[in-house]
């Protein structure tokens, strides 16, 4: 037994004062005289006997009725645990991502958890909540009802250790509390294991919520690409998470206007492709559709085929420029080409990439434009001179504060080494290449770099780069060098002038880091704005003196075609979409051990947490006693003779 105020037992020490009252009578008896006494002392002896039961009866009687009343003011009681006397702490974790969107036998998951829970908590109970993008420290049942009824799906999912810190966080430090951590999820499998960081000092609790299938198809990306008639093609890459799966139809979609439709067989658990022809020079504000009952976020992508910007190259000449005219062509870049006397200084700032094309000195007033361009975020590339002057090359990476060249040396090199992994040639090679022709150069030039793309047999840099600036150790005229007969030579141009605008996918994800570039003009409080019905957003941006660069993570939230915004006027549009890592519904397996506590419902563990924590209270028949005894105490004064 365990009372809530102990202290009032202290006044048990009172019941002393009527014992001693008891013990301690002080009354005289005052003695009558009687002429024959022999026949009245059997009488004086039974009467006095009598009196003395009487005494010690009330006596106890009265003790018990003022023990009852105060053990009932310390209010005694038993409990199933030990520890329920103290005050209880909870915080809650509520899975609210996409994959909560499953149908479990009530309904969806998420739903019916958030209708138990209102169901199980008390209305005058204080607990915190956290979701995977809202928090809340000890609110009320009131103070909540609202914001659960109305709690949307969210696209960026804690990690279940991080959310397990999260919501431990909410719980005070005080030793004195009682501290539990329930955590709400289907559990969906991320990792080879659940790792949960529990401690001793908190009771965890998870709750698995089970969806009544695995099934689920899903759009896993979208590409586009020439096919060999150099037609556009929308390719659609679609997958199922459990079973074969036939004729799902695939609907493509210009904002209302259907553009084509299809049906595909899906293999079980795996993928397969659709492939759609659009338009050329056609701009699209478009989304694929498909039809799954089971999650309902995977099942549209949006994308965007938006005039495609010329990027604007500008060659300063020495030597032989076909080769830049070849690969820059005017339906993807503006090439600018001239002679270094014939050169338009005013026009270098508006270019997105400036090739120095074997220049032997280079002016001391057009490095100052140089580095003025490169500091604005321009991109440089720079190709020496079989006889350049190294300290005007010196000069110039000097200032632009990138590694240079050291000294010229004269000696035939293969290059034999491709760095594959370079952002340079994302998805020129399928595989790594390592027989093919070598190119070759007859002289070059000695240099301290490290991040070399393409290098020599002994590794020393052929090609290298520093931020935005890429250098050449070596010409490659004709005379020095085959390298332009190499089919290296195509992607590694393309692609640097590729990079020096890197203009927006045809979509992009959620959560991940995404960045592009615009080629606008901003003035100096100029903001760019991501706007579509649901949101208006201003992302990160970087502003340059010919674009602005776009990086986006965590925002935007909602999945759809925003347009990109200068003020009122629209620049282009981009789409986004969320993360489709969810929607294989595989899930982990898990079982009560040492470190927390599984449930498959939340009723069910509520239930279960108010039985363990249930409390008897017996104060009320401490009172009955208290009652009882007086009644009694009444009964010997009145009856007992």
């Amino acid at each position: 037994m365990q009372f809530k105020h102990p202290d009032f037992l202290y006044a048990l020490l009172a019941l002393i004062i009527p014992i001693l009252v008891h013990l301690f009578q002080l009354r005289k008896f005052k003695k009558v005289a009687f002429s024959n006494v022999q026949f009245l002392q059997s009488v004086t002896l039974q009467t006095r006997k009598s009196s003395k039961i009487k005494k010690w009866l009330t006596l106890l009687t009265r003790l018990l009725l003022l023990a009852c009343v105060i053990i009932a003011f310390a209010q005694p009681y038993f409990s199933a645990k030990e520890n329920s006397s103290k005050q209880t702490e909870t915080a809650i974790y509520l899975d609210n991502s996409f994959s909560m969107q499953a149908k479990g036998q009530k309904g969806p998951l998420l739903q019916r958890a958030i209708q138990e829970l209102l169901a199980a908590i008390d209305d005058d109970e204080q607990i915190s909540i956290i979701t995977n993008n809202e928090s809340y420290r000890k609110v009320s049942k009131k103070d909540i009802q609202n914001d659960l009824l109305q709690l949307d799906y969210s696209a960026n999912q804690l990690p279940y250790s991080a959310a397990y810190l999260k919501a431990k966080q909410l719980l005070s430090t005080d030793s004195k509390t009682n501290k539990r951590v329930i955590m709400i999820s289907d559990f969906q499998q991320k990792e080879e294991s659940l790792s949960i960081p529990t401690t001793t000092d908190t009771q965890t609790n998870l709750v698995q919520l089970q969806p009544v299938t695995h099934q689920n198809l899903s759009i896993d990306s979208l590409y586009v690409n020439y096919d060999t008639n150099n037609e556009l093609q929308l390719h659609v890459e679609l997958s199922s998470s459990d079973n074969a799966v036939d004729n799902v139809p695939v609907a493509v979609y210009n904002e209302e206007q259907l553009l084509a439709k299809t049906t595909v067989s899906i293999p079980e658990k795996a993928k397969n492709t659709v492939t759609f022809r659009l338009e050329e020079n056609t701009k699209i504000n478009g989304r694929v559709l498909i039809e799954d009952p089971t999650i309902s976020f995977d099942n549209f992508r949006y994308f965007n085929i938006n005039t495609p910007e010329k990027i604007k190259v500008i060659a300063i000449n020495e030597s032989d420029d076909k080769f830049l005219k070849s690969i820059y062509t005017p339906d993807e870049f503006t090439l600018i080409s001239s002679l270094l006397q014939d050169v338009n200084y005013n026009n270098l700032q508006d270019a997105n990439l400036i090739i120095l094309n074997e220049v032997k000195q280079i002016p001391v007033s057009l490095i100052d434009v140089l580095q003025s361009f490169y500091k604005q975020g321009g991109t440089l590339c720079f190709i020496p001179a079989t006889d350049g002057n190294i300290p005007s090359y010196q000069q110039l990476t000097s200032q632009l504060g990138v590694t240079g060249l050291t000294a010229k040396k004269t000696q035939e090199k293969q290059i034999t080494t491709i760095a594959f992994s370079h952002p340079l040639y994302n998805g020129v090679f399928d595989n790594t290449v390592r027989n093919f022709q070598y190119p070759k150069v007859n002289s070059l030039y000695t240099t301290n770099a490290s991040n070399t793309i393409l290098a020599y047999e002994d590794k020393s840099p052929f090609l290298y780069t520093s931020g935005n600036f890429y250098a050449f150790t070596a010409a490659i005229n004709t005379e020095n060098s085959n390298f332009k007969n190499s089919p290296l030579i195509v992607p590694t141009l393309y692609n640097i002038g590729k990079q020096s605008l890197q203009l927006s996918d045809i979509s992009y994800t959620i959560g991940q880091n995404n960045s592009y570039d615009v080629a606008i003009k901003l003035g100096q409080d100029g903001i760019l704005s991501l706007v579509n019905e649901e949101e208006n957003i201003i992302p990160q941006q970087h502003s340059f003196s010919t674009k602005v660069r776009i990086t986006t993570n965590e925002i935007p939230t909602k999945a759809g075609i925003y347009s990109l915004q200068n003020k009122e006027n629209i620049i282009q549009h981009i789409s986004y979409n969320y993360d489709t890592s969810e929607s294989d519904l595989q899930y982990y397996r898990l079982t009560t051990n040492d470190q927390y506590e599984v449930s498959d419902a939340v009723s069910s563990l509520f239930n279960q947490i108010k039985e363990d924590s249930r409390v008897n209270e017996l104060w009320k028949w401490f009172i009955i006693f208290a009652l009882l005894f007086l009644i009694i105490e009444i009964l010997l004064l009145k009856y007992l003779k």
